[in-house]
């Protein structure tokens, strides 16, 4: 998806209390199905943020989910430097420590595939990048952040290697030469297995529905791609679910072309957006997740599209908590959550820091990387 707005965190807190009277109460047995079983099943995980605070986090929406075992562990590298690209945040040490606790556990990296991945470049000079890429002008970058990966302790990493490629605005998109794009993740894929040590796996991840190519025309072939997945949010194209699920390109499309090539599926970002506070939309979504067993499946934390850390879905929320509840006759095993859901309470995320940002916003959740790890052209989103 393309184009996100920077989302207030302190319209976030300002409704938090709403969800705590919404979802404070004991929660509903699960429904038959339900993911979420430690160490077995579909590995539950969300984006929190985009650093160390997302680790720290996991804890907190574990106990807000009455103990359910939170195995997948998803972040982002940002895409404004090749630098950034080859691995240099240092949160990479903090998600390495969470992955090497528990041999069950699986690490998600989106990794861009160009630099100025949210910088509008337009279409005639991204086609000029892919060429470049394919004729492995940027090998030596992948290859830097596999050995960064491997010297961490994440060598069996999943790497979610330019998602929503099917899209409109990042820099890492297909439409401007497919052929050249397909081959520049071939190469891509090449380098980081040739690092010793390695056991990566790929996801190859678009948005859901045709976007501004069908994806099926991105997908560079089944010996360099070993998970697809479907980043998918609550909005058009798709006004309901049953839509969301039939349309081209959608949801069943997913699933069909993932059996035809023999892969695992997986849903690296879905969640709420343009159709609000929707809880019929978060009771199909789980119940699709649960009845098509992906690998992992992670929701993106923040508002709009969130529901522990934002306050405005309380209908979803609950939802969602009693979907994924660990607890035990219908009652969270670790108690009310706290206040905001966060340690130290929902003013508390109005001080989160960005990195090289302006300050003219308070960052939440979602706090971006100077603006480049989650940006304005990313997904969870939005589409122009």
């Amino acid at each position: 998806m393309s184009r996100r707005g920077r989302w207030m965190a302190g319209a976030c807190a300002s409704t938090a209390a709403v969800v705590l009277l919404a979802t404070g109460g004991a929660p509903a047995p699960a429904p038959h199905g339900a993911v979420g079983g430690p160490g077995k099943g579909v590995a539950v995980g969300a984006y929190l943020h985009y650093g160390s605070p997302g680790v720290d986090r996991m804890q907190g929406l574990s106990h807000w989910l009455g103990g359910t075992d939170l195995r997948a562990g998803h972040t982002y590298l940002p895409g404004d430097t090749w630098t950034n690209i080859e691995g240099a945040p240092d949160s990479l040490h903090t998600w390495a420590q969470w992955r090497k606790e528990r041999s069950d556990r699986l690490f998600v990296l989106n990794v861009p595939m160009l630099d100025q991945n949210e910088a509008g470049v337009p279409d005639a000079r991204v086609a000029e990048l892919l060429r470049a890429g394919a004729e492995g002008a940027y090998d030596h970058h992948f290859r830097r952040l596999a050995g960064r990966l491997v010297s961490l302790g994440l060598q069996d990493t999943v790497i979610v290697l330019g998602w929503e490629m099917n899209g409109f605005n990042y820099t890492h998109r297909c439409k401007p030469d497919p052929e050249s794009w397909k081959q520049y993740w071939r190469n891509i894929v090449s380098s980081m297995r040739s690092v010793q040590g390695q056991r990566f796996r790929f996801d190859f991840a678009p948005n859901r529905g045709p976007d501004s190519i069908g994806w099926t025309k991105c997908y560079p072939g089944d010996d360099v791609v070993d998970i697809i997945g479907m980043d998918s949010y609550d909005q058009p194209p798709g006004e309901s679910f049953e839509e969301q699920v039939t349309q081209p390109y959608g949801l069943q499309q997913h699933v069909d072309f993932a059996r035809a090539h023999g892969k695992r599926i997986s849903y690296p970002e879905w969640g709420l957006f343009r159709n609000g506070d929707n809880a019929e939309y978060m009771r199909d979504m789980l119940a699709w997740i649960a009845d098509h067993k992906p690998l992992y499946q992670s929701i993106t934390d923040y508002c709009p599209h969130g529901v522990w850390q934002c306050g405005q879905n309380p209908r979803s929320a609950q939802v969602f908590r009693e979907f994924l509840s660990a607890g035990r006759d219908g009652r969270p095993a670790g108690g009310p959550p706290r206040p905001g859901g966060l340690p130290g309470g929902a003013a508390g995320r109005a001080g989160d820091g960005v990195p090289g940002g302006t300050g003219r916003e308070a960052a939440g959740p979602d706090a971006l990387w100077g603006g480049s790890a989650l940006g304005a052209a990313t997904g969870p989103g939005a589409r122009n």
